[in-house]
């Protein structure tokens, strides 16, 4: 990780690439944020399924 300080000393190529890998990790992270969503929300509603409509 590059530190606010060292942003001035390093050149544009090392910053494209740290902006790229953090893009990357950003999207990696929103999609396992999304499917920790989705199955908090398949439990809630298993939970409000009555016990006789179950498959």
């Amino acid at each position: 990780m590059v530190t606010k300080a060292e942003l001035g000393l390093i050149g544009d190529a090392e910053l494209v690439e740290e902006l790229s890998r953090l893009t990357t990790q950003t999207a990696r992270m929103r999609a396992q944020m999304a499917d920790i969503m989705a199955e908090l929300e398949r439990r809630r509603c298993a939970r409000n399924v009555p016990a006789g409509t179950r498959r």
